[in-house]
């Protein structure tokens, strides 16, 4: 790259690590992508400094297991073999790009519910009347018939469940869970089966043969089992939960990354014991996950038997171009504008 005259540029007044330290003091990706636009020295600075990607590792610190090894269509994009030291900068320029992308979608993509398939549960009462399938369903009854998951009876009720669902990517940026205890309106007194706190854990699956594994809705899953198959990237305090039948909402403290798709539901201590039988349950109507999820761009995959993870951008259908600061974000038929 040609030498350039900096002297009148402030950025180069300082020591590197001034400088560095300086722009990382941004958050948003959209003032990284101003940053380069005021000259080409200033693009450089930001592109051989990787300050895209320690801005968005210093606001969302849970994908850096993820973001060691940054992938494009599966594999290195070539680049053109220019100058000494062109093909590492080019690949920087890539990276550039692609965390300013991340930093946008993570930022900006738009709230849903992330929630796909119930999975199991650690028990179930009645198979299939109150299986896990029933609390993706809003509220407590479908056409007319009581609509909830049941756990079966247990005489002390420090026994804790679980319930394990898959969310619709592998990459969804969460910011709250929502849960809603099942009160019993055809039992006498109206009991509700709550629990006394909740706690969520995210994660992946531990080994990619584990894919295979049946994980369809069943009778129950033997749960104490799920930390050998499963690495739990983010587990969140315990939440206490009031014995209320309504939607009860759990805000994250700071919103927390998936990585890889998985949520399990951990229900601990039991309130409400039921009358005919003496026994303790929890009765959950309905979950509900609300986040951002990153689709079609990013996804996420598992290596076996590293168990480490490789962040993988997609970029067919992305206007990627080389302006400074014009970068578009991807559009694709059908699917909002991240």
């Amino acid at each position: 790259m040609p030498k350039v005259d900096n002297t009148g540029d402030f950025i180069f007044w300082f020591a590197e690590d001034i400088s560095i330290k300086i722009l990382t003091y941004l958050d948003d990706s959209s003032d990284v992508v101003r940053v380069s636009s005021v000259s080409k020295l200033w693009r450089q600075f930001v592109i051989e400094h990787d300050i895209c990607k320690q801005l968005c590792l210093k606001k969302f610190p849970e994908i850096s297991g993820a973001a060691h090894d940054v992938e494009v269509n599966n594999m290195i994009e070539p680049v053109d073999v220019g100058l000494r030291n062109s093909t590492k900068f080019e690949l920087l320029k890539r990276n550039h790009k692609i965390f300013s992308f991340l930093a946008k979608a993570l930022s900006s993509a738009i709230r849903n519910d992330c929630l796909s398939t119930a999975i199991s549960a650690s028990s179930t009462d009645n198979y299939p009347t109150e299986s896990i399938v029933h609390t993706l369903q809003p509220g407590d009854r479908n056409q007319n018939a009581a609509s909830y998951w049941s756990s079966s009876g247990q005489r002390e009720p420090s026994v804790p469940e679980t319930l394990l669902y898959e969310l619709v990517t592998k990459l969804c940026l969460v910011t709250e869970i929502h849960v809603q205890p099942f009160q019993a309106y055809f039992q006498y007194h109206y009991p509700i089966y709550s629990c006394k706190a909740v706690r969520f854990r995210m994660g992946h699956l531990r080994n990619l043969g584990d894919s295979d594994t049946d994980f369809s809705d069943n009778e129950s899953e033997d749960h104490a089992l799920l930390d050998d198959r499963f690495v739990w990237t983010y587990i969140s305090r315990e939440f206490p939960m009031v014995q209320e039948s309504f939607l009860q909402k759990f805000e994250l403290p700071e919103p927390a990354l998936c990585i890889g798709g998985y949520l399990l539901v951990e229900l601990l201590g039991r309130v409400q014991k039921q009358e005919i039988d003496n026994l303790y349950y929890i009765c959950i109507a309905h979950v509900q996950v609300v986040g951002r999820p990153l689709l079609p761009t990013f996804d996420v995959e598992m290596h076996e038997p590293s168990g480490k993870c490789s962040l993988k951008h997609y970029s067919e259908t992305e206007d990627l171009t080389d302006n400074f600061g014009s970068i578009s974000t991807p559009t694709q038929q059908g699917q909002p504008r991240l």
